[in-house]
């Protein structure tokens, strides 16, 4: 018992040890029965839904690409723009009813503090769908990768 011992003779006062044996018994129990409902979980219903003519309508949100180059000079969807009109086209598109995804195309080599001074002119006009666009590495630049034979010339493979 928690409250004494069998001997006597030790002094009368109660144990202060924890007995673990029913939290033990109470975690043995819990895993079982964990053990045998995860798999009813898993089980799905086979449903024949009905078939539609018409499919759901993407929704597709408006996108701008926003490109920033080695100098720091932005393109808004292809044409340069100062950092002052960059903002005035901001406001203008965060007020929209549906604001614009932005895609922020940036170069290796762009500084860090210009492409954070886009984002948070960007948050400040609402618009708060921020992607950052890269492009996959090349075969021939991944390691282990080998760079396909080339054809001769005029012969399709």
């Amino acid at each position: 018992m928690a409250f004494g011992g069998f001997d006597k003779e030790r002094s009368a006062a109660p144990m202060s040890d924890i007995n673990m044996t029913p939290l033990i018994d109470v975690m043995l129990v819990l895993l079982v029965i964990f053990i045998i409902t995860a798999p009813l979980l898993t089980h799905a219903i086979r449903l024949d839904l009905p078939k539609v003519a018409a499919g759901a309508a993407p929704q597709t949100p408006q996108t701008v690409t926003l490109s920033i180059d080695d100098a720091g000079r932005l393109y808004w969807d292809g044409k340069p723009l100062t950092f002052d009109a960059l903002n005035a086209r901001l406001q203008q598109a965060g007020k929209a009813a549906q604001p614009p995804e932005l895609h922020l195309r940036a170069a290796r080599a762009t500084r860090y503090d210009v492409i954070a001074q886009v984002m948070g002119a960007a948050q400040q006009a609402g618009l708060d769908r921020i992607g950052f666009v890269t492009e996959p590495p090349s075969s021939a630049a991944r390691p282990g990768a080998q760079a396909a034979p080339a054809s001769p010339a005029g012969k399709q493979p």
